[in-house]
């Protein structure tokens, strides 16, 4: 009897340890053991790059992050440690980076750059691109190409939006723009959808035949975004040429840099529309064509 008594009170003994330390090791998850970082540092430096016009260097400390995010104002995208970017135009920039460290705690810090004067050889080409006033969005020519009229552009808040129905109803907007011969140029601006969609495109032309109401323009697409190419099945915010997955047709990749046989008048077009198309529509601003 004694000998029972023993066992159940060694029994009860090792299951309490054993609770004991199942308990221990939950308050430790929370308490600085590293799983999770309660203090991210975001912190970065802004140098410009010797030998380039109005192009910067930012460089994050990697000290506790796992993944950087960036936005220069079209946007924030993944990036890397350390990035390049380009300010073309004069103005005060805010850069803002978010660090991720371990647990998906993360951290920000932004800095401001001051650009003084605008890089000559890379002016934008695109009028009305932030769509900002009347006169800005009477630059753009809308291509109808739902007969019904369902699929549509509106324009708000400093942008343009594509809605659709779905049912592979689109539409498009347009300019004209010229260019000059041999001459490299890149193509950008900022998109944003906050519900994803299912056989959607949005798609970037720059092409030399005039655009044809009814007709589906397909001349030189450069860039977009696909749900066939795996991108747009989800929300999604930030520079094309970051977020796009559509491949350029002269050079096969994903890229923005296009160039021309000849001088002279191009039509810079935009066409989105699709099958099952998010509700919210997809926005568009801060469009732009540069020299590179």
């Amino acid at each position: 009897m004694n000998l029972n008594i023993k066992l159940k009170r060694g029994v009860f003994l090792m299951l309490a340890l054993a609770l004991g330390t199942l308990i221990s090791c939950d308050e430790e998850v929370g308490n600085g053991n590293g799983l999770t970082a309660t203090n991210v540092d975001a912190s970065f430096t802004v140098t410009p790059v010797a030998g380039a016009v109005n192009t910067y260097l930012l460089t994050a400390q990697p000290k506790g992050v796992i993944l950087s995010k960036w936005d220069t104002g079209g946007g924030a995208y993944q990036g890397k440690m350390t990035e390049t970017i380009s300010l073309p135009d004069a103005g005060t920039y805010t850069i803002t980076h978010t660090a991720i460290g371990a647990g998906g705690a993360s951290g920000t810090a932004t800095a401001q750059v001051v650009v003084a004067t605008t890089d000559p050889a890379k002016g934008n080409l695109v009028q009305g691109g932030s769509f900002e006033t009347a006169a800005d969005q009477a630059k753009w020519t809308v291509l109808n190409l739902s007969a019904t009229g369902v699929a549509f552009w509106s324009y708000a808040n400093k942008s343009a939006t594509i809605h659709s129905p779905g049912g592979w109803a689109q539409e498009g907007i347009y300019q004209a723009i010229d260019v000059v011969k041999d001459k490299e140029y890149t193509i950008d601006m900022a998109v944003s959808c906050p519900s994803g969609s299912d056989e959607t495109w949005f798609e970037v032309y720059v092409g030399t035949s005039v655009p044809s109401s009814g007709v589906e323009y397909k001349d030189n697409k450069v860039m977009g975004l696909s749900t066939w190419d795996g991108c747009a099945k989800a929300a999604f915010s930030g520079q094309l040429s970051k977020v796009g997955c559509v491949k350029n047709d002269v050079t096969g990749t994903v890229s923005n840099v296009v160039k021309f046989a000849q001088s002279g008048k191009i039509y810079l077009l935009i066409r989105s529309g699709g099958n099952t198309f998010t509700k919210d529509g997809i926005t568009v601003t801060k469009i732009e064509l540069r020299g590179k």
